[in-house]
């Protein structure tokens, strides 16, 4: 029994940061509609022969199609010898550790009458590679030789007559046994000529490898999903990866909800409720439960769906840019996280609690569940309120998610516990460590609500030209890091307070430490990158001056809201060896801080190069109007790689002048 207490103490403690992780992680992840990547860079056009070690080409069975027939592409990628590109889906040996390879991809064109079938990938060939040059090479499974992509394709049957260009993007990154260059992207023409009647193909050795037998058809171009290289590796919430740590987060802060005063000590009178009616059928037990669980999800949908239709019409990307909304979201979360903590309560109407349905059927249970959250309003209302103001950023399918799983984690008990009513005596009682939870809840909470303020101040302060000092954008963080602080310290002075247990005491004071000084930690660092902070304002005039310098421009687009910007920037470009080359004197260090939705870097970004969503970086050669490296996710050694090609070609470019 001590046991489980100890267990139940750890767990309590562990995931109260659920909540706030719900509130956070749309925002973690990559926006909707971002450019994927996997690390690698973006190449704007295809080197030069002599620099290249694939020589890449694109042919197709026909020149002549007519509608409601098939033919195919291939797409040719003829490696030097020692030279090999990777898989589209890398099988990563064990020995290589962290390793991220940038696979090949694809990208299909979306033409009116046209349709993509599956994409045949060539053979993968097994080769020994010794990337961390310790002599002794580790196979590796990868493209090589002469490597042919296959792709169908299918013309509508009432497709009009008339030429068509197909347009392909093949990215790929070429290395050979120990090295790698960086990563290429080129893109890839073909042009048929739809006929009413065209001649019968004649097929050439090219195609003699095309299997005919998996012709699967797809109704829209294969995408990629991009892989996030931050701090933290948190799956891209546009992926099922991403999306189930979403639920599951959702559905850890729904559990936790049952451990408030308001619910915890009802928990037993509604599972009793169940078990009289249900009688010794373990079946009906079960099938009352489930309604009365169904009934709950169904409170916390009802929620989520005004919250859904609203996040439709917004741009999950550019909102947090606007000031007033961040600043709503802000004093709402501020505003609950203080209701929480008791500076005030949630009333709900005495005839409220007079509803009072029978739960001896499915439709009694069902209404019995929908009535279970409701009464618990007067203590989670306020996460509620907080989840209702963050959510409004997410796509609707997010907001959805997150609120069906908070309805399954606070349902999920009375299910277990109906089904084992013994159970219910080792539930825990309401006191003072149920109060506990309330007030880190809404500590957390506050913290949160600093963020949003924070960066309300900075993206109205953005779009009015104001000229921040250089601790101006780190006082939110010092509001959050003392939050941590005052959480982790409350936490174990309560526990202390509490219980003389030295499990319990031990488990809080480490959870507490951890707070304190993580908080604490994060507002330093914050306030160190202002100070020492050398990045150049961009405008599209200095840009092109600087190219015309004989600089190489490395332009970062971020935004204070943007933590995935943050958490690149931490990692790599504020970090040796990457910093000491954009302080080289023939590097500038550009950013377009995108934190306000007037930013001059938004048209740079979303008309020019033709992006949407950050983070994002551009290296710039000297004399080349295009970047010739781009990319939503990269590594110090990729952007090394890309600053001195950029060097290579600008040297190269005066040389010819």
């Amino acid at each position: 029994m001590r046991l489980f207490h100890h267990l139940q103490f750890i767990v309590r403690s562990t995931v109260v940061l659920s909540l706030l992780s719900v509130l956070t992680v749309g925002m973690l992840g990559s926006p909707a509609n971002a450019q994927p990547d996997f690390g690698g860079g973006l190449v704007s056009s295809a080197p030069s022969a002599d620099q290249e070690p694939v020589q890449v080409t694109i042919e197709s069975s026909v020149d002549q199609v007519s509608p409601g027939t098939d033919f195919v592409l291939a797409v040719i990628l003829d490696h030097d010898e020692h030279y090999h590109s990777n898989l589209n889906e890398p099988i990563v040996p064990e020995e290589m550790g962290d390793f991220y390879p940038v696979p090949t991809t694809l990208r299909l064109p979306e033409i009116e009458g046209v349709t993509f079938g599956a994409i045949h990938w060539p053979s993968p060939i097994e080769v020994g590679v010794d990337f961390f040059m310790t002599g002794n090479p580790i196979s590796y499974q990868v493209y090589t030789g002469k490597a042919i992509i296959y792709v169908p394709v299918t013309i509508a049957q009432g497709a009009a007559l008339g030429e068509r260009t197909l347009e392909l993007n093949l990215g790929y990154q070429a290395c050979d046994e120990s090295i790698c260059l960086p990563p290429t992207n080129v893109k890839l023409v073909a042009t048929i000529s739809i006929v009413e009647s065209a001649p019968v193909p004649v097929l050439s050795d090219t195609f003699a490898g095309y299997d005919t037998s998996t012709p699967t058809a797809l109704d829209e171009p294969v995408k990629i999903e991009r892989r996030f290289l931050g701090m933290f590796v948190i799956p891209d919430t546009n992926s099922f990866a991403g999306v189930l740590v979403l639920a599951l987060s959702a559905a850890i802060g729904g559990f936790i909800l049952n451990l408030t005063p308001c619910v915890l000590p009802v928990i037993p009178i509604k599972v009793m409720t169940i078990s009289s009616h249900a009688g010794e059928s373990k079946s009906r037990a079960f099938m009352l439960s489930m309604w009365m669980a169904i009934g709950v999800i169904t409170f916390w949908v009802g929620i989520g769906i005004p919250v859904a239709f609203v996040s439709k019409f917004t741009d999950p990307s550019i909102i947090f840019g606007i000031w007033w909304i961040t600043g709503i979201i802000g004093v709402v979360i501020v505003v609950m996280s203080f209701g929480i903590m008791g500076l005030f309560q949630i009333k709900l109407p005495q005839k409220v609690y007079m509803v009072n349905p029978k739960a001896d059927s499915a439709s009694g249970s069902f209404v019995f569940g929908i009535m279970t959250a409701v009464l618990g309003l007067p203590c989670f209302g306020f996460v509620a309120g907080a989840l209702l103001a963050g959510a409004a950023t997410m796509p609707a399918l997010l907001v959805l998610t997150v609120f069906a799983f908070i309805g399954i984690g606070m349902a999920l008990p009375y299910v277990v516990l109906a089904m084992f009513p013994k159970l219910i005596e080792k539930l825990p009682r309401t006191g003072p460590a149920s109060e506990l939870i309330k007030h880190v809840m809404g500590l957390l909470m506050l913290a949160a609500g600093a963020y949003f303020l924070g960066t309300s101040v900075i993206s109205f302060g953005s779009g009015n030209e104001w000229v921040f000092p250089w601790w101006g954008k780190a006082v939110h963080w010092w509001a959050i890091g003392i939050v941590g602080l005052t959480t982790g310290l409350w936490l174990i002075f309560q526990t202390f307070k509490i219980t003389k247990r030295i499990g319990p005491r031990l488990t809080y004071s480490v959870l507490g430490l951890f707070f304190a000084t993580s908080g604490s930690f994060v507002a330093y660092n914050q306030t160190m990158h202002q100070y020492h902070y050398f990045w150049q304002p961009f405008t599209p005039e200095f840009l092109a001056t600087s190219l015309d310098s004989g600089k190489v421009v490395v332009l970062d687009f971020t935004a204070e809201w943007c933590l995935n910007c943050k958490a690149l920037e931490a990692k790599v470009l504020s970090r040796n060896p990457v910093k000491g080359e954009l302080l080289s004197s023939d590097v500038i260090p550009m950013v377009a801080d995108l934190t306000s939705t007037t930013a001059p870097g938004w048209k740079h970004l979303n008309e020019t190069l033709g992006q949407t969503g950050i983070p994002f970086l551009v290296v710039y050669a000297p004399g080349i109007e295009d970047p010739i490296w781009l990319s939503n996710a990269y590594t110090s050694a990729q952007v090394m790689d890309a600053i001195n090609d950029a060097r290579r070609r600008g040297a190269a470019i005066s040389l010819a002048d």
